[in-house]
């Protein structure tokens, strides 16, 4: 069984519920944490799921190119 490792750092407890919120609509299970650094918040993933859990904030955080219009 593995742990869970951190897969981002929020700047509060919202933004880290974002991310958590982001990762369980891409079917990845998160917990988040204090971290040692002030107000900071952590978000972590069982370690199998990292490579998944950053792709998917990754894309999940892109904007929308859709959305930019061309000049």
């Amino acid at each position: 069984m593995s742990g869970m490792v951190q897969v981002a750092t929020a700047g509060d407890i919202a933004e880290a519920e974002e991310v958590q919120e982001l990762l369980r609509t891409a079917g990845i299970e998160a917990t988040i944490e204090p971290s040692d650094e002030d107000d900071a918040v952590v978000v972590l993933v069982p370690e199998a799921e990292l490579e998944a859990a950053q792709e998917a904030i990754e894309a999940l955080t892109e904007p929308d190119d859709d959305l930019i219009a061309e000049p």
